[in-house]
């Protein structure tokens, strides 16, 4: 073949081979964030009113693992990551299969907020369990126990209010802010986002929770304030964390996970 002849024949693609991933994101990621979840879970920020347990400040970054390695792997790592702090924190864990379930239901949630069109449906199948739950959380609170509909409606805000966020554009919003160059539209999509996701958390958790405790009246009209500010810590402590983890990630340039939208 000479100098000048173009080669003939189909096109050779070269890739280079890595470790083991789930769903695109390297295990060893995986593991890392498994990891981060367990050492902030020895962390408590807030009490659990009626149960007298601490609330880990793990679940600040529960929708950070999802959005930064999709929603399997994000899930994966952060059920890790409890169930591991269920031994080493139990003064943070509450019951540990509600805890596991929250945390892996949040980074799948926050790893669905995109638009890739793999999974650009997923979220009606996710607004779906939520309604449900709410439906549930709503029967026991009224139907059985006579709590008031008013009461009701202001002590689950969180919950209803983060099923309306998953449910209008603001979820592809939150997901382009935290794609966003401009760090500061990166913090607000990370607050948001995580307020958000943390409350669908919140929601997949608490009819188990109430089923099992059965607060009286008493206790909703006390934690009707205490449950928003609670939430909105969460979304703080996220914002910071998030905002220097994604600003470090890119500044190394790592690889980055082919699920992840930061």
């Amino acid at each position: 073949m000479s100098e000048n002849q173009t080669p003939q024949g189909i096109e050779r693609e070269v890739k280079t081979m890595g470790g083991a991933a789930i769903d695109g994101a390297p295990i060893a990621y995986i593991i890392v964030l498994a990891s981060v979840a367990t050492v902030l879970a020895f962390i408590p920020f807030s009490i659990v009113l009626g149960s007298g347990k601490g609330i880990p400040l793990s679940q600040s970054i529960y929708p950070l693992l999802g959005w930064l390695l999709g929603p399997w792997a994000g899930a994966l790592a952060s059920g890790m990551g409890t169930l591991i702090g269920v031994f080493l924190a139990p003064y943070t864990a509450g019951v540990p299969a509600i805890a596991i379930w929250g945390a892996a239901i949040a980074s799948f949630a926050a790893g669905a907020m995109g638009d890739h069109p793999k999974r650009k449906y997923w979220y009606l199948v996710l607004t779906i369990l939520f309604i449900l739950e709410l439906a549930a959380y709503a029967y026991l609170a009224i139907a059985r126990n006579g709590i008031p509909v008013n009461t009701f409606i202001l002590g689950a805000f969180v919950d209803w209010s983060a099923v309306i966020l998953f449910v209008l554009p603001t979820r592809t919003l939150f997901a382009r802010l935290i794609g966003n160059s401009n760090f500061v539209e990166v913090a607000i999509g990370i607050f948001g986002g995580t307020w958000m996701i943390c409350g669908l958390a919140h929601l997949s958790q608490v009819p188990f929770t109430y089923y099992l405790f059965n607060w009286p009246e008493p206790v909703w009209n006390m934690l009707i304030p205490v449950i928003p500010i609670e939430n909105t810590m969460r979304g703080l402590s996220g914002a910071v964390i998030g905002t220097g983890v994604i600003s470090g990630l890119r500044a190394i340039n790592l690889v980055k996970p082919k699920e992840a939208i930061y």
